[in-house]
């Protein structure tokens, strides 16, 4: 190697350092003026706390537990919530980020199908993907034999894995540039800085609200899976995603079941020694005695699969106090509903997923 080629590595090496120095600088100062603008979003310091990505979330202490009234045999066959139905038809402009594809001319569904697979993820977020027929209409599902004119990308702007961040909306944003040259379209989208900014405080004000409670099952041994599983469903438990999920109205999941060495329950493992119910509060829907009816339901699966219940802390959890918790709920279910976040609603399920 001649000394001209050494001498132009170390510089190309200087200028690599001198590009990342100046990103980064910049990235701090943007991220210091948002913050600046972000709202406070106010939380009962007896709730659980889930700050930035990473953190764990810790349950609130439970000194004790009452049993409600809950039938813990009731199956429920739920219709879908009309507001799932209206969700699904159009982007959601306060979650979501829209870029717009317009074609030059009428493509059949059938053709679009395989060129937007791609564009459905971007790194961590949900990219959803609505097609524009010929009559201007918006749809969520592309019909094959049905002509259409545009594509809008509806990209989530904040989840459980933090704000978009400009590394996602740029891979989304490449595909979504790619696919248009390769149809020679058009392609319409907002500024990064502006996606940045809306991601951060959407990401922000999710934090103060993002809340989990959950309990524990300790049954002294090892249990075959199956009579865990056995039990569980014959209460009204029902299999989801190597789960097992407590179904309320319409459908919505209202708390889940699931070992606590995060194997799935159809994993085939030998047996299981703990059981974790959470309550998956913005997810939930809201109902005033949502803790109430998951420490009952605990109560009733720990008798029949000899097992005690215990709180966050290992404490063994005693009836009498389930309504304090669920008092509190409340007003986390009226920050939520206040915050354009309704508890269960599938704009939360979107951002709280």
């Amino acid at each position: 190697m001649s000394e001209l080629q050494i001498y132009l590595i170390v510089i190309g090496l200087i200028v690599i350092v001198l590009v990342l120095g100046f990103n980064w600088f910049q990235d701090q100062r943007v991220r210091r003026r948002m913050q600046a603008q972000m709202p406070v979003i106010e939380q009962d310091p007896l709730l659980a706390e889930t700050g930035a990505v990473g953190d764990m979330r810790r349950e609130p202490g439970l000194g004790g537990m009452s049993a409600g009234g809950i039938n813990v045999t009731e199956r429920l066959d739920a219709p879908l919530h009309p507001d799932a139905m209206l969700d699904a038809q159009e982007p959601d402009s306060s979650t979501e980020i829209v870029i717009e594809i317009s074609f030059q001319g009428p493509m059949l569904g059938e053709d679009l199908v395989p060129l937007i697979h791609p564009l459905r993820t971007a790194g961590r977020k949900t990219v959803r993907i609505f097609a524009q027929d010929t009559s201007g209409h918006l749809q969520a599902t592309i019909e094959p034999s049905v002509s259409y004119d545009a594509v809008h990308l509806a990209v989530l702007l904040a989840n459980r894995s933090g704000a978009l961040s400009a590394i996602e909306w740029s891979q989304i944003w490449n595909r979504a540039q790619s696919l248009a040259e390769q149809l020679e379209c058009a392609i319409e989208g907002p500024d990064q800085q502006r996606v940045l900014d809306l991601a951060s405080r959407l990401d922000d004000m999710c934090a103060g609200l993002d809340t989990q409670v959950g309990l524990t099952l300790l049954m002294g041994a090892n249990h075959p899976v199956s009579d865990v599983t056995n039990a569980a469903e014959n209460m009204g438990f029902v299999p989801a995603n190597g789960q097992l999920v407590w179904l309320g109205e319409y459908g919505l999941v209202c708390f889940s079941l699931a070992r606590s060495d995060s194997e799935s329950f159809d994993a085939g493992m030998a047996g299981v020694d703990r059981l974790s119910l959470l309550l998956d509060v913005p997810c939930s829907p809201a109902d005033t005695r949502a803790f109430g009816k998951m420490v009952e339901v605990g109560f009733e699966l720990a008798r029949r699969v000899g097992a005690e219940l215990v709180d966050d802390q290992g404490r063994p959890v005693q009836r009498g106090s389930d309504a304090v918790i669920d008092e509190r709920l409340k007003t986390l279910y009226q920050q939520l509903e206040q915050a354009g976040l309704a508890a269960g609603s599938p704009r939360a399920r979107r951002v709280f997923a």
